[in-house]
C-alpha cells in the first residue's frame, strides 16, 4: 500500500498544497509550529475520516473559508484508489473513486496507517481508554467486520445508557425495554469480545519476538486481555452472552440507581506483562518504551495478516523520544517494507545513517520544499 500523492485545501494551516511521494522513506523537516504534524494528521484523516488530535472536526478548517477538502491517491494491490474529505461546518462527506460514500464503513480501510507519536508511548502506563481507543482504531482498519460489530456495540450502549437515565429520573419505567437493550448489547458484546481476543492472541504473538531481539532475549513480552468475566466466561460468542446476561440481572438495580452500563467491552483493558509482571505498574521507563515500540512494530505485520498490504507508517516527532537502540530497531524494521512518513526539526546521527535515499521536505509556515541534501535541510533547522 502506498500513498501516492495528497492534496490539502484550507486544511488547517495548508490554503492550498498538492504533493507526491515516495514509496519508502518521506521526511518533513522544520521547526516546530510550521506544520509538519498536520501533515500526518491530514494523511490519518484520509485514511480514518477523522484525526487523532482533536474530536471536533471544524477545527481542521483553516481560518480562511468555511470548508477543508483533503484529497489523495492511493496504490493499492488491485491498482489506484482515490479517496477524498470534504469538511464544512454541517459534517463530512467521504468520497472513493470519485463516488459519495453513504457508511464510512465501506470508506475506512482503503488507506491503512500506523501512527506512533510521543503520546503512544503512553499506550502502556496511560488510562484504559487509551488502550480501547487504540485496539479499536487498529483493529477496525484490519476488519470491515470488526468496525461493523464495534460501532453497533457503541450505538446500542448510547441507547441504553440513555435509557438507564431515564429511569434513574423516574421519566421511564418500562424494564421490558431494558431487557431488550440488553439482550442486543450483550449479542454484539460477545461477537466484539470475540474477536478482540483473537487479534490481540495475534498481535502479542507477533509482538514477543520484536520485544525480544530489542532487549537482546532478555525479556518476554505477553499480551492479555482484560475483561470483567472471568476466564471460564471467556468463551465462545454464546457462552460470554450468557454469563454477560446473568451479570446484567445482578447489576440491574445498581445500573438504574447510576444511570450508566456497568459491564460490557466498553469497560475492558490490555494488561503487558514483561517477565511475568505487570510493565505498567512495575516496569521502568525504559521497559514501557520498548513495550510500546515492540507493540507498534507488531502492528505493521499484523495489518499484513489480515488486510494483505502492509500500512502506511506515520512516525510523528517520535524519533527524539527513543534512544539509539530503540531507533535503530524501528528505522530497520521499516526499511524496504513499508511506506513511512517522518516529522522532526531534525535528524539524529542514526537516523541519517539508516535511511536510505529518503525524500526530504522542509517545512516553513504552511509550505513544503523538497530538497535533494538531507544534510543542509538538516542544518536549516
Amino acid at each position: 500500500m502506498e500513498l501516492l500523492e495528497l492534496k490539502l485545501n484550507n486544511f488547517r494551516n495548508y490554503q492550498d498544497l498538492a504533493v507526491t511521494f515516495s514509496p519508502g522513506v518521506n521526511v518533513f523537516l522544520g521547526p516546530n509550529a510550521q506544520g509538519k504534524t498536520n501533515l500526518l494528521e491530514a494523511i490519518y484523516v484520509l485514511a480514518l475520516a477523522r484525526s487523532h488530535r482533536t474530536t471536533s472536526d471544524k477545527e481542521l478548517i483553516g481560518w480562511e473559508g468555511k470548508e477543508a477538502m483533503v484529497s489523495g491517491v492511493v496504490r493499492r494491490q488491485y491498482g489506484k484508489v482515490p479517496l477524498s474529505l470534504a469538511f464544512t461546518s454541517k459534517g463530512k462527506k467521504a468520497r472513493m473513486n470519485h463516488l459519495d460514500q453513504a457508511k464510512l464503513g465501506t470508506y475506512i480501510g482503503q488507506l491503512n496507517v500506523i501512527l506512533f507519536a510521543p503520546e503512544d508511548l503512553a499506550l502502556v502506563k496511560g488510562a484504559p481508554t487509551i488502550r480501547r481507543n487504540f485496539i479499536d482504531r487498529e483493529f477496525s482498519q484490519m476488519s470491515p467486520k470488526y468496525l461493523y460489530i464495534a460501532n453497533q456495540y457503541k450505538g446500542v450502549l448510547k441507547q441504553r445508557n440513555q435509557y438507564l437515565k431515564q429511569l434513574q429520573s423516574k421519566q421511564a419505567k418500562d424494564m421490558l425495554y431494558l431487557e431488550v437493550l440488553t439482550d442486543q448489547l450483550t449479542s454484539f458484546a460477545s461477537e466484539l469480545i470475540v474477536r478482540r481476543i483473537q487479534l490481540i492472541k495475534k498481535l502479542g504473538e507477533a509482538a514477543a519476538p520484536i520485544h525480544a531481539d530489542i532487549t537482546q532475549g532478555g525479556e518476554t513480552l505477553r499480551i492479555a486481555y482484560v475483561s470483567q468475566l472471568n476466564e471460564e466466561e471467556l468463551g465462545d460468542e454464546q457462552v460470554i452472552k450468557e454469563a454477560m446476561t446473568k451479570r446484567f440481572e445482578r447489576l440491574q438495580s445498581r445500573e438504574v440507581m447510576m444511570g450508566t452500563t456497568l459491564l460490557g467491552p466498553h469497560r475492558d483493558d490490555l494488561r503487558f506483562d514483561v517477565n511475568g509482571h505487570d510493565v505498567a505498574t512495575f516496569g521502568s521507563q525504559g521497559q514501557q518504551r520498548t513495550t510500546a515500540l515492540a507493540v507498534k512494530l507488531a502492528e505493521i505485520d499484523l495489518m499484513k495478516q489480515e488486510t494483505g498490504e502492509y500500512p502506511i507508517l506515520l512516525l510523528d516527532d517520535v524519533l527524539s523520544e527513543l534512544d539509539t537502540n530503540r531507533q535503530t530497531h524501528l528505522l530497520t524494521a521499516m526499511q524496504n517494507k513499508v511506506q513511512t512518513f517522518i516529522t522532526t526539526p531534525s535528524l539524529s546521527d542514526v537516523a541519517r545513517q539508516l535511511i536510505n535515499e529518503p525524500k526530504v521536505f522542509n517545512v516553513r509556515a504552511g509550505q513544503l520544499v523538497e530538497t535533494d541534501d538531507l544534510d543542509s535541510a538538516s542544518e536549516e533547522n
